[in-house]
Protein backbone atom coordinates (compact mmCIF):
# COMPACT_ATOMS: atom_id res chain seq x y z
CA UNK A 1 0.00 0.00 0.00
CA UNK A 2 1.15 3.60 -0.57
CA UNK A 3 1.47 6.27 2.11
CA UNK A 4 -2.20 7.16 2.23
CA UNK A 5 -3.86 6.94 5.62
CA UNK A 6 -4.67 3.32 6.39
CA UNK A 7 -8.25 2.58 7.45
CA UNK A 8 -9.92 -0.47 8.97
CA UNK A 9 -11.47 -1.05 5.56
CA UNK A 10 -7.98 -1.40 4.04
CA UNK A 11 -6.97 -3.80 6.80
CA UNK A 12 -10.20 -5.78 6.31
CA UNK A 13 -9.73 -6.04 2.52
CA UNK A 14 -6.13 -7.26 2.76
CA UNK A 15 -6.93 -9.71 5.57
CA UNK A 16 -10.00 -11.01 3.73
CA UNK A 17 -12.37 -10.27 6.60
CA UNK A 18 -15.17 -7.82 7.31
CA UNK A 19 -14.57 -4.36 8.84
CA UNK A 20 -16.62 -5.52 11.82
CA UNK A 21 -14.14 -8.37 12.39
CA UNK A 22 -11.25 -5.88 12.37
CA UNK A 23 -13.15 -3.82 14.93
CA UNK A 24 -13.68 -6.89 17.12
CA UNK A 25 -9.96 -7.63 17.06
CA UNK A 26 -9.13 -4.03 17.98
CA UNK A 27 -11.64 -3.77 20.82
CA UNK A 28 -11.20 -7.38 22.04
CA UNK A 29 -14.93 -7.37 22.90
CA UNK A 30 -15.99 -10.43 20.91
CA UNK A 31 -14.50 -13.77 19.97
CA UNK A 32 -12.73 -14.03 16.59
CA UNK A 33 -11.12 -17.16 15.16
CA UNK A 34 -7.38 -17.49 15.80
CA UNK A 35 -6.51 -17.36 12.09
CA UNK A 36 -8.52 -14.19 11.46
CA UNK A 37 -7.24 -12.50 14.61
CA UNK A 38 -3.59 -13.26 13.74
CA UNK A 39 -4.05 -12.02 10.17
CA UNK A 40 -5.58 -8.73 11.34
CA UNK A 41 -3.01 -8.21 14.12
CA UNK A 42 -0.17 -8.86 11.68
CA UNK A 43 -1.44 -6.14 9.33
CA UNK A 44 -1.98 -3.72 12.22
CA UNK A 45 1.69 -4.16 13.18
CA UNK A 46 2.84 -4.02 9.54
CA UNK A 47 1.18 -0.65 8.89
CA UNK A 48 1.55 0.65 12.45
CA UNK A 49 -2.20 1.15 12.30
CA UNK A 50 -3.78 3.35 14.97
CA UNK A 51 -7.60 3.21 14.95
CA UNK A 52 -9.51 6.46 15.14
CA UNK A 53 -12.54 7.05 17.33
CA UNK A 54 -14.93 6.08 14.55
CA UNK A 55 -13.23 2.72 14.09
CA UNK A 56 -13.19 2.07 17.81
CA UNK A 57 -16.90 2.78 18.04
CA UNK A 58 -17.82 0.55 15.08
CA UNK A 59 -18.39 -2.46 17.32
CA UNK A 60 -20.91 -0.44 19.34
CA UNK A 61 -22.98 0.50 16.28
CA UNK A 62 -26.44 -1.03 16.42
CA UNK A 63 -27.84 -2.75 13.35
CA UNK A 64 -31.46 -2.39 14.55
CA UNK A 65 -32.00 -6.05 13.64
CA UNK A 66 -33.41 -8.71 15.95
CA UNK A 67 -32.64 -12.36 15.23
CA UNK A 68 -35.74 -14.56 15.54
CA UNK A 69 -34.93 -18.27 15.74
CA UNK A 70 -38.03 -20.51 15.67
CA UNK A 71 -38.55 -24.27 15.56
CA UNK A 72 -40.83 -24.42 12.49
CA UNK A 73 -42.82 -21.53 11.05
CA UNK A 74 -45.29 -23.99 9.50
CA UNK A 75 -46.65 -24.68 12.98
CA UNK A 76 -49.40 -22.08 13.59
CA UNK A 77 -48.21 -21.46 17.17
CA UNK A 78 -44.77 -20.38 15.97
CA UNK A 79 -46.24 -18.52 13.01
CA UNK A 80 -48.62 -16.49 15.17
CA UNK A 81 -45.91 -15.57 17.66
CA UNK A 82 -43.35 -14.75 14.97
CA UNK A 83 -45.76 -12.34 13.24
CA UNK A 84 -46.48 -10.56 16.52
CA UNK A 85 -42.75 -10.28 17.27
CA UNK A 86 -42.13 -8.77 13.84
CA UNK A 87 -44.95 -6.24 14.24
CA UNK A 88 -43.73 -5.27 17.70
CA UNK A 89 -40.15 -4.96 16.43
CA UNK A 90 -41.25 -2.70 13.57
CA UNK A 91 -42.99 -0.40 16.04
CA UNK A 92 -39.70 -0.10 17.93
CA UNK A 93 -37.72 0.69 14.79
CA UNK A 94 -36.24 -2.80 14.41
CA UNK A 95 -36.41 -5.31 11.59
CA UNK A 96 -36.42 -9.10 12.09
CA UNK A 97 -34.08 -11.74 10.70
CA UNK A 98 -36.09 -14.99 10.79
CA UNK A 99 -34.54 -18.48 10.72
CA UNK A 100 -36.13 -21.91 11.23
CA UNK A 101 -34.37 -24.74 13.06
CA UNK A 102 -36.69 -27.47 11.71
CA UNK A 103 -35.77 -29.69 14.69
CA UNK A 104 -32.23 -30.02 13.29
CA UNK A 105 -29.50 -29.36 15.87
CA UNK A 106 -26.86 -28.57 13.24
CA UNK A 107 -29.17 -26.10 11.51
CA UNK A 108 -30.01 -24.55 14.89
CA UNK A 109 -26.29 -23.99 15.60
CA UNK A 110 -25.52 -22.65 12.13
CA UNK A 111 -28.51 -20.27 12.13
CA UNK A 112 -27.53 -18.92 15.55
CA UNK A 113 -23.98 -18.37 14.33
CA UNK A 114 -25.28 -16.73 11.14
CA UNK A 115 -27.28 -14.25 13.22
CA UNK A 116 -24.21 -13.49 15.30
CA UNK A 117 -22.07 -12.92 12.20
CA UNK A 118 -24.74 -10.62 10.76
CA UNK A 119 -24.42 -8.60 13.98
CA UNK A 120 -28.04 -8.74 15.10
CA UNK A 121 -28.59 -6.70 18.25
CA UNK A 122 -30.29 -9.57 20.11
CA UNK A 123 -31.55 -13.11 19.51
CA UNK A 124 -35.04 -14.34 20.42
CA UNK A 125 -35.41 -18.12 20.29
CA UNK A 126 -38.80 -19.84 20.29
CA UNK A 127 -38.73 -23.63 20.40
CA UNK A 128 -36.25 -26.44 19.65
CA UNK A 129 -33.46 -27.15 22.17
CA UNK A 130 -34.53 -24.36 24.53
CA UNK A 131 -37.68 -26.45 25.13
CA UNK A 132 -35.75 -29.50 26.35
CA UNK A 133 -36.31 -30.63 29.93
CA UNK A 134 -32.59 -31.42 30.21
CA UNK A 135 -30.58 -28.64 28.59
CA UNK A 136 -28.00 -29.47 25.91
CA UNK A 137 -24.63 -28.45 27.40
CA UNK A 138 -22.99 -27.95 23.99
CA UNK A 139 -25.76 -25.62 22.86
CA UNK A 140 -25.60 -23.79 26.20
CA UNK A 141 -21.88 -23.21 25.62
CA UNK A 142 -22.63 -21.83 22.14
CA UNK A 143 -25.24 -19.46 23.54
CA UNK A 144 -22.87 -18.36 26.31
CA UNK A 145 -20.36 -17.28 23.68
CA UNK A 146 -23.10 -15.26 21.98
CA UNK A 147 -24.31 -13.61 25.20
CA UNK A 148 -20.90 -12.13 25.87
CA UNK A 149 -21.80 -9.47 23.32
CA UNK A 150 -25.57 -9.61 22.62
CA UNK A 151 -28.68 -10.52 24.66
CA UNK A 152 -30.40 -13.89 24.21
CA UNK A 153 -34.12 -14.18 24.99
CA UNK A 154 -36.07 -17.43 24.98
CA UNK A 155 -39.57 -18.76 25.57
CA UNK A 156 -38.02 -21.93 26.97
CA UNK A 157 -35.01 -22.45 29.21
CA UNK A 158 -31.32 -23.16 28.80
CA UNK A 159 -29.64 -24.09 32.05
CA UNK A 160 -26.13 -22.75 32.52
CA UNK A 161 -26.68 -19.65 30.38
CA UNK A 162 -27.17 -15.98 31.07
CA UNK A 163 -30.38 -15.64 29.06
CA UNK A 164 -33.70 -13.87 29.54
CA UNK A 165 -36.79 -16.08 29.82
CA UNK A 166 -40.42 -15.35 29.00
CA UNK A 167 -42.36 -18.53 29.69
CA UNK A 168 -45.98 -19.62 29.41
CA UNK A 169 -47.38 -20.51 32.81
CA UNK A 170 -48.10 -24.17 32.04
CA UNK A 171 -49.13 -24.91 35.62
CA UNK A 172 -51.80 -22.21 35.51
CA UNK A 173 -52.90 -23.39 32.05
CA UNK A 174 -53.68 -26.86 33.36
CA UNK A 175 -55.44 -25.44 36.43
CA UNK A 176 -57.74 -23.42 34.17
CA UNK A 177 -58.59 -26.49 32.10
CA UNK A 178 -59.32 -28.66 35.14
CA UNK A 179 -61.50 -25.99 36.73
CA UNK A 180 -63.54 -25.83 33.54
CA UNK A 181 -63.87 -29.58 32.92
CA UNK A 182 -64.71 -30.45 36.53
CA UNK A 183 -67.30 -27.66 36.58
CA UNK A 184 -68.96 -29.51 33.69
CA UNK A 185 -69.02 -32.68 35.76
CA UNK A 186 -66.19 -34.57 34.08
CA UNK A 187 -64.30 -37.10 36.17
CA UNK A 188 -62.72 -39.38 33.56
CA UNK A 189 -60.24 -36.98 32.01
CA UNK A 190 -57.41 -37.97 29.65
CA UNK A 191 -54.34 -36.06 28.41
CA UNK A 192 -52.88 -36.81 24.98
CA UNK A 193 -49.84 -35.78 22.94
CA UNK A 194 -46.51 -34.19 23.63
CA UNK A 195 -43.11 -35.53 24.63
CA UNK A 196 -41.97 -35.84 28.24
CA UNK A 197 -38.46 -34.72 27.26
CA UNK A 198 -39.89 -31.25 26.53
CA UNK A 199 -40.23 -29.10 29.62
CA UNK A 200 -43.62 -27.57 28.82
CA UNK A 201 -45.12 -31.03 28.27
CA UNK A 202 -43.44 -32.46 31.36
CA UNK A 203 -44.87 -29.61 33.46
CA UNK A 204 -48.34 -30.20 32.01
CA UNK A 205 -48.13 -33.93 32.77
CA UNK A 206 -47.00 -33.36 36.35
CA UNK A 207 -49.75 -30.82 36.94
CA UNK A 208 -52.32 -33.16 35.37
CA UNK A 209 -51.34 -35.95 37.78
CA UNK A 210 -51.43 -33.53 40.72
CA UNK A 211 -54.85 -32.13 39.78
CA UNK A 212 -56.35 -35.57 39.27
CA UNK A 213 -55.47 -36.31 42.89
CA UNK A 214 -56.46 -32.92 44.21
CA UNK A 215 -59.92 -33.28 42.61
CA UNK A 216 -60.30 -36.82 44.00
CA UNK A 217 -60.24 -38.30 40.49
CA UNK A 218 -58.80 -41.72 39.78
CA UNK A 219 -55.51 -41.52 37.89
CA UNK A 220 -55.25 -44.08 35.09
CA UNK A 221 -51.96 -44.54 33.29
CA UNK A 222 -53.75 -45.45 30.04
CA UNK A 223 -55.45 -42.03 30.08
CA UNK A 224 -52.03 -40.39 29.70
CA UNK A 225 -50.96 -40.93 26.08
CA UNK A 226 -47.59 -39.68 24.85
CA UNK A 227 -47.07 -38.80 21.18
CA UNK A 228 -45.59 -35.68 19.68
CA UNK A 229 -47.27 -32.44 18.64
CA UNK A 230 -48.72 -33.43 15.26
CA UNK A 231 -52.15 -34.20 13.87
CA UNK A 232 -50.94 -37.77 13.29
CA UNK A 233 -50.03 -38.13 16.97
CA UNK A 234 -53.43 -36.83 18.02
CA UNK A 235 -55.09 -39.39 15.78
CA UNK A 236 -53.01 -42.25 17.21
CA UNK A 237 -53.48 -41.19 20.83
CA UNK A 238 -57.24 -40.85 20.47
CA UNK A 239 -57.45 -44.20 18.68
CA UNK A 240 -55.75 -45.88 21.65
CA UNK A 241 -58.13 -44.17 24.09
CA UNK A 242 -61.18 -45.31 22.14
CA UNK A 243 -59.99 -48.92 22.25
CA UNK A 244 -60.23 -48.90 26.07
CA UNK A 245 -63.16 -50.62 27.76
CA UNK A 246 -63.98 -47.42 29.64
CA UNK A 247 -63.28 -44.35 27.53
CA UNK A 248 -62.81 -40.88 29.06
CA UNK A 249 -65.59 -38.32 28.98
CA UNK A 250 -63.14 -35.47 28.36
CA UNK A 251 -59.79 -35.32 26.57
CA UNK A 252 -57.11 -32.65 26.89
CA UNK A 253 -54.92 -32.32 23.78
CA UNK A 254 -51.44 -30.86 24.19
CA UNK A 255 -52.00 -28.47 21.26
CA UNK A 256 -54.48 -27.65 18.50
CA UNK A 257 -52.72 -29.87 15.94
CA UNK A 258 -53.09 -32.86 18.25
CA UNK A 259 -56.73 -31.95 18.88
CA UNK A 260 -57.51 -31.88 15.15
CA UNK A 261 -56.09 -35.40 14.79
CA UNK A 262 -58.11 -36.52 17.81
CA UNK A 263 -61.29 -35.12 16.24
CA UNK A 264 -60.67 -37.14 13.08
CA UNK A 265 -60.16 -40.38 15.03
CA UNK A 266 -63.30 -39.79 17.08
CA UNK A 267 -65.43 -39.04 14.01
CA UNK A 268 -64.26 -42.22 12.24
CA UNK A 269 -65.42 -44.26 15.21
CA UNK A 270 -68.78 -42.58 15.60
CA UNK A 271 -67.85 -40.60 18.73
CA UNK A 272 -69.44 -37.16 18.60
CA UNK A 273 -67.64 -34.12 20.05
CA UNK A 274 -68.91 -32.69 22.34
CA UNK A 275 -72.09 -34.80 22.71
CA UNK A 276 -70.25 -38.03 23.55
CA UNK A 277 -66.86 -36.67 24.56
CA UNK A 278 -65.52 -33.20 25.34
CA UNK A 279 -62.22 -32.09 23.79
CA UNK A 280 -60.05 -29.17 24.89
CA UNK A 281 -56.60 -28.02 23.78
CA UNK A 282 -53.74 -25.55 24.18
CA UNK A 283 -52.44 -22.72 21.94
CA UNK A 284 -55.66 -21.22 20.49
CA UNK A 285 -54.27 -20.98 16.96
CA UNK A 286 -56.37 -20.49 13.82
CA UNK A 287 -57.00 -24.26 13.81
CA UNK A 288 -59.28 -23.89 16.81
CA UNK A 289 -61.52 -21.57 14.81
CA UNK A 290 -61.75 -23.63 11.61
CA UNK A 291 -62.17 -27.10 13.11
CA UNK A 292 -65.60 -28.75 13.43
CA UNK A 293 -66.64 -28.26 16.15
CA UNK A 294 -64.66 -25.15 16.99
CA UNK A 295 -62.17 -25.96 19.72
CA UNK A 296 -62.16 -24.64 23.25
CA UNK A 297 -58.48 -23.79 23.73
CA UNK A 298 -56.04 -22.05 26.06
CA UNK A 299 -54.92 -18.68 24.68
CA UNK A 300 -51.66 -16.80 25.37
CA UNK A 301 -52.57 -13.38 23.94
CA UNK A 302 -50.08 -13.51 21.08
CA UNK A 303 -49.93 -9.74 20.49
CA UNK A 304 -48.97 -9.14 24.14
CA UNK A 305 -46.63 -12.16 24.05
CA UNK A 306 -44.76 -10.84 21.02
CA UNK A 307 -44.64 -7.30 22.40
CA UNK A 308 -43.17 -8.53 25.69
CA UNK A 309 -40.47 -10.59 23.92
CA UNK A 310 -39.42 -7.57 21.88
CA UNK A 311 -39.64 -5.27 24.92
CA UNK A 312 -37.26 -7.55 26.83
CA UNK A 313 -34.88 -7.64 23.86
CA UNK A 314 -34.84 -3.86 23.39
CA UNK A 315 -34.39 -3.15 27.11
CA UNK A 316 -31.57 -5.68 27.26
CA UNK A 317 -29.92 -4.08 24.22
CA UNK A 318 -30.17 -0.71 25.93
CA UNK A 319 -28.76 -2.26 29.13
CA UNK A 320 -31.82 -1.33 31.15
CA UNK A 321 -32.89 -3.16 34.30
CA UNK A 322 -35.27 -6.00 33.50
CA UNK A 323 -36.26 -9.26 35.17
CA UNK A 324 -34.46 -12.36 33.90
CA UNK A 325 -37.58 -14.53 34.20
CA UNK A 326 -41.19 -13.56 33.47
CA UNK A 327 -44.44 -15.47 32.89
CA UNK A 328 -47.26 -15.20 30.34
CA UNK A 329 -50.67 -15.62 31.97
CA UNK A 330 -53.01 -17.87 29.94
CA UNK A 331 -56.79 -17.65 29.55
CA UNK A 332 -59.39 -20.09 28.28
CA UNK A 333 -61.34 -19.32 25.10
CA UNK A 334 -64.59 -21.30 25.25
CA UNK A 335 -66.10 -22.47 21.96
CA UNK A 336 -68.03 -25.59 20.96
CA UNK A 337 -65.98 -28.67 21.80
CA UNK A 338 -66.92 -29.13 25.46
CA UNK A 339 -70.21 -29.77 27.21
CA UNK A 340 -71.54 -31.20 30.47
CA UNK A 341 -70.77 -34.85 31.16
CA UNK A 342 -73.21 -37.16 29.47
CA UNK A 343 -74.80 -39.77 31.73
CA UNK A 344 -74.59 -42.41 28.98
CA UNK A 345 -70.81 -42.35 29.31
CA UNK A 346 -70.62 -42.37 33.10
Amino acid sequence: MDKKEITIYDIAEEAGVSPATVSRVITKRASVSTAKREAVEGLIRKYKFRPNAMARSLSDTKTKILGLLVADIRNPYYAALAVECEEAANKCGYTVMLCNTLNDDELEDSNLEKMYEQRVDAVIQIGCRVDDLVSDSAYAAHVNRITRTIPFITTGKLDGTDCYRLNIDDVESMKIIFQYLTSLGHRRIALIGGEKRKKSTYDKWQQYIYLMGKNDLTFREDYLQEGDYSEKAGYSCMTRLLELQEIPTAVIAVNDFTAVGALKAAAERGIRVPQDMSLISFDNTFLSEISTPKLTSVDYDYPAFGEKLVEIAVKAIEKKEISREQLITPKLVIRESCTKRQQTHG
